[in-house]
């Protein structure tokens, strides 16, 4: 196996990872919060939020922002080349649709809502805070989960083409 390969896969990898993640996030967390009071939801999320930021999480959606140009570089060739058009099209849809998304769109709504103390905040303020939050987190998180699996089916092609 050749080092274009084996980056090949580890970029396979760590893009299904994180697809993993925001699916299961989809399928599951986020349908279990929707049943929690403002207060406990609130408590909830901001507790996520800050234990996502560990270094697994971010060696795996940072390497894959990194991996798939890299993967991308290292599979060029002059001509039609399928697997590099394949990895050029995943590496823009995680930057725009799942690092884009997270960096401008779901960060800055964790961000506000960190500013809310759930213990101290009245039930008017947790329920607005909620209201502002939860609808527009979901529709982010759900266009760069839908994004990120996209990604992914590409590399996996990507992966079945024949390397020129």
């Amino acid at each position: 196996m050749n080092m274009t390969t084996l980056i090949l896969i580890i970029t396979a990898t760590a893009t299904g990872l994180i697809a993993g993640l925001f699916y299961a996030y989809t399928c599951s967390v986020n349908l279990g919060l929707g049943k929690l009071t403002d207060r406990e939801y609130i408590a909830a999320m901001n507790s996520i939020n800050v234990q996502i930021l560990n270094p697994l999480f971010f060696a795996s959606f940072m390497g894959t922002l990194l991996l798939l140009p890299l993967s991308a570089y290292l599979n060029y060739s002059p001509g039609m080349n399928t697997r590099f058009i394949l990895l050029v099209a995943a590496a823009l849809i995680y930057a725009i649709g799942v690092f884009g998304v997270t960096m401008f769109g779901n960060v800055p709504l964790n961000d506000a809502l960190a500013r809310l103390n759930a213990e101290t905040a009245s039930a008017k303020d947790l329920s607005v805070y909620r209201a502002m939050f939860e609808g527009p987190w979901n529709f982010l998180h759900n266009i760069r989960t839908l994004a990120n699996v996209v990604s992914l089916v590409l590399v996996i092609v990507a992966c079945c083409c024949e390397s020129k």
